[in-house]
């Protein structure tokens, strides 16, 4: 649940910190008073985008910060999947802060977080429903959900979207088959020659490296047969000058006076380790110049000739040679598949017919469940919607089961397509929810599908906005009845210009404007039983407030304890 609003700089409120409880909340005022600003700092609070046109004017940083305790066991996978600590108290706080320069801070519990991870916790926090939801209630895409949420069908429509995702798979892979294989000849051939022409080439991995290598050698054979030479001749190559020779005189002059000299044994050991590796690094170059051609004219142009081939090669399939060699493998693959391309597609279609039988076998383990789970919402539904004054009502959902022929047709959500019909009228044929104009039945209709749905969608907080427009009198007090009801279950926070609706609430929040120091300032004050009753008598009355007006407030309130 949502248990406290920290609001800065937003719009038309500079500063206001809100409080809320379980139970039911009202949100009223004046139109125009800052209401939907407070709904839009919820609504950052579950990841919509940090618009900097949200800033106070004059400011230059806004900030919102909300905190919700008792989190679900859903909620609680999400932050810790996302590496976010959460005590025992299993409370979380969401601070967002946004810039004039546009920069934008969203930290969880302290620890900076991405939207992406915000907007996927919210939908287990918080719910808000408004008129843009209750319009969407004319998508029947929107009402096989609101059934399999109903049957709790999560887990088993996870199961058997994994299922219809192997099979479209298999099915991909087939199509991609037969296109290759409808190209024929032409890419058969084109397929065979790029194989012959790279393997005419007889590459192997690191072979430019080798050429590039060798050719620098050859293009320098002359510096380097003159310096090795100098250098051989130096360490080994004369008898009587080289430093070999001269270190071997070393040796057997220290050995010599080892005897008188103790010290000298070592010295004549250390020599010698020199020795070794003046005669190895002698012998090192020697082997250099034991490698180099006289004349290296021909082998480079043997090497220029290669490495022309290989560049060739690599305008055509690749940028080095591993990638030419890559290709040439895909080539052959593909070349395999178009060769064997009826037997491969036989044997996609064996899987194909495979996972359409398992997909088909959750798919209609869904339709049960969702038909069964139809008609327990249908009559609690139609029983709400009874209540808040449509008693004639007809309410229901159309299931029809795809077909493909004679086969069942799949999709994301199974072989069902699911439509809720309505008719609100003796004798008036039930017609689809789209096609429903009346803003107050599509209202009333929201209500009964959240009062049937309350302890079942996973959140911990509802919201409406206004869902009350287009109803009044007794109607709107009926569906504070609902709301109140819901309230019961779960956290419901209500904004409402209804005073038969906010009369109904546990805790009332007053929503105002006034100008402090010539600037427009919105304030949220908790309303006590007094300033419920002037509130309440404002919404019932007009330009002045009469007794009957305060009466009637102070009945409303009174009359709550009865529900």
């Amino acid at each position: 649940m949502l248990s406290s609003l920290h609001i800065e700089n937003i719009a038309v409120i500079k500063e206001a910190d809100i409080d809320f409880k379980d139970g039911f909340t009202a949100l009223t005022g004046q139109t125009g008073a800052g209401k939907t600003v407070v709904l839009d700092c919820i609504e950052l609070l579950l990841g919509t985008k940090a618009d900097k046109e949200l800033i106070r004017h004059g400011e230059t940083v806004a900030t919102v910060s909300g905190l919700f305790e008792r989190l679900s066991d859903r909620s609680l996978a999400i932050i810790s999947d996302a590496g976010i600590e959460v005590g025992e108290d299993r409370s979380l706080l969401i601070y967002r802060q946004i810039s004039t320069d546009g920069r934008s801070v969203l930290k969880l519990n302290g620890k900076n977080a991405t939207l992406a991870v915000l907007r996927a916790l919210s939908h287990s926090l918080m719910a808000i429903h408004g008129q843009s939801d209750t319009n969407a209630l004319g998508d029947p895409e929107a009402h096989i959900g609101l059934v399999d949420v109903y049957a709790d069908n999560a887990e088993l429509l996870s199961d058997y979207r994994a299922a219809f995702s192997s099979l479209e798979e298999i099915r991909r892979q087939k199509r991609a088959v037969i296109e290759r294989a409808a190209e024929g000849e032409r890419l058969r051939e084109i397929l065979a020659y790029q194989i012959k022409d790279i393997d005419s080439a007889g590459l192997h991995e690191g072979e430019e490296e080798e050429l590039v290598d060798k050719k620098v050698k050859l293009r320098n054979s002359e510096k380097i047969t003159k310096n090795a030479e100098l250098v051989y001749k130096a360490l080994r190559g004369s008898e009587k000058g080289s430093v070999a020779y001269l270190v071997d005189r070393s040796i057997g002059a220290l050995s010599s006076i080892a005897g008188v000299l103790p010290d000298f044994t070592e010295y004549a050991e250390r020599l010698r380790d020199v020795l070794y590796q003046v005669e190895d690094v002698a012998e090192e170059v020697y082997a250099v110049l034991d490698g180099l051609e006289a004349d290296p004219t021909e082998t480079l142009n043997l090497i220029e000739s290669r490495l022309d081939k290989i560049n060739k090669l690599k305008r055509k399939y690749g940028l080095t040679v591993a990638d030419i060699l890559a290709f040439r493998e895909k080539a052959a693959a593909e070349l395999d598949e178009i060769e064997n391309s009826d037997g491969l597609i036989k044997e996609l279609e064996k899987r194909e017919e495979e996972a359409y039988t398992a997909a088909l076998g959750l798919a209609r383990q869904l339709h049960e469940r969702r038909l069964d789970a139809a008609k327990e919402l249908e009559a609690k539904v139609k029983e709400t919607l009874e209540f808040l004054d449509m008693p004639k009502v007809v309410f229901f959902a159309d299931i029809k089961e795809r077909l493909d022929g004679e086969r069942f047709a799949l999709n994301q959500n199974g072989t069902d397509t699911l439509e809720f019909y309505i008719s609100a009228n003796l004798g008036a044929d039930a017609q689809p929810i789209s096609k429903i104009a009346s803003g107050g039945e599509l209202a009333r209709i929201m209500l009964a599908l959240k009062h049937v749905l309350a302890d079942k969608d996973g959140v911990s907080t509802v919201v409406f906005d206004e869902i009350d427009a287009g109803v009044s009198g007794k109607t709107a007090r009926k569906i504070g009845i609902k709301m109140l009801e819901i309230s019961k279950k779960t956290q419901l926070l209500c904004v409402t210009h209804s005073a038969q609706i906010a009369s109904l609430a546990e805790q009332q929040y007053l929503i105002s404007k006034s100008v402090v120091n010539g600037s427009t300032e919105t304030s949220v004050v908790m309303l006590d039983r007094e300033g419920r009753i002037s509130e309440l008598s404002r919404i019932l009355g007009g330009i002045n407030i009469t007794d009957s007006q305060r009466q009637a407030a102070t009945d409303m309130l009174e009359e709550r304890s009865k529900y």
